[in-house]
């Protein structure tokens, strides 16, 4: 159990981390489904000219799953559809500008809806831990991010 308050920094870090981990989850497959194809065999200079499929890192640990269900469940504490889906594109890392265009905002109505979703969780994890008020103020949080 922790004993310090939680900041927006470290929530957002957790949220990106749960990001990442849900995409090295292996894809689900449909079982009884398979090709009756032969493999291609590609020869020498066709290997060569092929594209480089980029590396993967491999599944992740049974304590990244953890630590993922964990955050995000975190998400369900915020109400509004609008601020869970703005939290969750940054934790996939898109792009502000990107977010903007899909929701046709200005940058800083969807970065207050952001941060004021991560404060939403900020306050009931600091609730949780029988924190009753956190010991910064919303300012110098903003101020960092």
């Amino acid at each position: 159990m922790r004993n310090n308050s939680w900041t927006i920094t470290e929530i957002a870090d957790h949220l990106e981390d749960a990001a990442r981990t849900l995409h090295r989850l292996p894809s689900v497959k449909v079982p009884g489904h398979f090709s009756k194809w032969p493999p291609i065999v590609r020869t020498a200079f066709e290997q060569l000219q092929s594209d480089k499929l980029p590396t993967r890192l491999g599944p992740p640990t049974p304590e990244a799953i953890s630590r993922m269900e964990k955050a995000l469940q975190w998400l369900w504490w915020i109400d509004d559809e609008l601020t869970r889906k703005i939290v969750w594109m940054r934790a996939e890392k898109v792009r502000w500008k990107v977010i903007c265009w899909r929701l046709g905002m200005g940058k800083t109505k969807v970065r207050d809806i952001w941060t004021g979703g991560l404060l939403k969780i900020c306050f009931n994890l600091n609730m949780e831990s029988g924190q009753k008020k956190p010991d910064h103020s919303v300012a110098d949080e903003t101020a960092i991010i």
